[in-house]
């Protein structure tokens, strides 16, 4: 059977710039709510996934992500909020963009065209077994990405595919495929819509799933974030309240002391942290 593009396929709405803004809302939020449901028939693949990430990085792993266009900024995206979200090093989640970081702004020409750079600009940040390589790319036929997931396969890297397509090259070239099928586009071929909505929930449920395994999650609270701003001081301390029954003022020098929730709670408990 012959591959199909179901996501550059016309869409199943037409003369739009003949319908009214409510029209066009309702119907973006009616083919949006097809994404989760796609989503969630990936969970297998994605479990599959998690489980696998986790007991790497439990040997010193790193996941990186590979992308072109949105799928690219979506990978950068999502590994750039592990460290204040988590309190990760930054080495720890890794995106990768075809045409490098003028790309998350600019399209850098014929730069997902290119089979071979993917897997140089892996091979930078000296890319081992121990590590995963995620490519995504919504159509699912990215030379940059797929030639970098067949490199890493020879190298014994555990690699994963998420995209938009059943059958895809890209899955032939993944260890792990994670095919979220959400049909045609509301505008057609714009994969910036429903298929980077999904890769990005897909990102999430990885990345958090990750961290919460990987300990970097207490009860349901994000004891390990990054104390970038009042906001999240605030936030901390009332963890910091909570959990040791202190008064406010108190828990707040203790959070300030020592860097993080889970450190200030372990210091005033005598525990020593790990990390």
């Amino acid at each position: 059977m012959a591959f199909v593009k179901i996501s550059e396929q016309s869409s199943e709405y037409n003369d739009l710039e003949k319908k009214s803004v409510g029209e066009i809302l309702h119907d973006i939020n009616t083919e949006d709510k097809k994404v989760a449901l796609a989503v969630e028939k990936a969970i297998p693949q994605i479990e599959k996934l998690v489980t696998q990430i986790v007991s790497r990085m439990k040997r010193g792993g790193r996941i990186f992500y590979m992308g072109a266009g949105t799928s690219g900024r979506i990978g950068v995206l999502d590994a750039s909020e592990i460290p204040p979200t988590f309190g990760m090093d930054p080495g720890w989640v890794i995106g990768i963009i075809a045409g490098g970081d003028t790309a998350l702004r600019n399209p850098v020409e014929n730069a997902e065209d290119d089979p071979n750079q993917g897997w140089h600009d892996l091979e930078k940040f000296n890319i081992n077994d121990k590590d995963t390589v995620i490519g995504i790319a919504a159509s699912g036929t990215t030379p940059y990405v797929i030639k970098a997931l067949e490199e890493c396969r020879r190298h014994g890297i555990l690699t994963a595919a998420i995209t938009s397509n059943p059958d895809a090259p890209i899955s032939a070239a993944a260890d792990i495929p994670i095919e979220m099928v959400v049909g045609p586009e509301y505008v057609t071929g714009s994969s910036r819509m429903k298929s980077g909505s999904g890769q990005k929930m897909i990102c999430n449920m990885i990345t958090t799933s990750v961290m919460i395994k990987m300990g970097r999650v207490k009860g349901n609270k994000m004891v390990n974030m990054q104390l970038s701003n009042a906001k999240l001081v605030d936030r901390g301390t009332r963890m910091v309240v909570e959990e040791l029954g202190l008064p406010y003022e108190e828990a707040k020098r203790q959070l300030l002391m020592h860097g993080s929730v889970k450190k200030a709670v372990d210091a005033y408990r005598g525990i020593e942290s790990e990390d």
